[in-house]
């Protein structure tokens, strides 16, 4: 599977501090396939910090999707939630630890948080 999806893994133990503030821990397994092969990443989530693996290991929930579908997770083009209600990725276990790793996947291109665009609307009208 791509360098993309290797690069996206590699990257969140340095991002975790600023993604991953709450409470909530837990170990989320996430399938990858293409064709009728899977691969497997163990993603062990804690307060500040994440651990990957590829070594087999229990997980609390489990996120299944598509490689490809993933790479366009991992650069904004898709959003996991949204796939979770397409159908087109399925999650089981513990919900909470999907919603955290949700964070690490980047916004659209273009989207802009909803204050920012009131706060130049509130700056033009004055």
């Amino acid at each position: 599977m791509g360098g993309a999806i290797e690069e996206f893994f590699a990257s969140l133990p340095v991002r975790a501090p600023a993604v991953l503030r709450g409470p909530a821990s837990g170990t989320l397994q996430v399938d990858l396939t293409e064709g009728n092969r899977t691969e497997h990443w163990y993603v062990r989530l804690a307060p500040g910090s994440v651990q990957v693996t590829r070594e087999r290991c229990p997980a609390d929930a489990t996120f299944t999707v598509s490689a490809k579908l993933f790479e366009e997770l991992a650069d904004g083009r898709e959003a996991g939630v949204a796939a979770v209600f397409r159908n087109e990725a399925t999650f089981s276990g513990n919900v909470l630890l999907f919603l955290l790793f949700r964070r690490f996947f980047p916004d659209p291109p273009g989207t802009r948080d909803p204050r920012e665009i009131a706060r130049e609307h509130v700056g033009r009208s004055e």
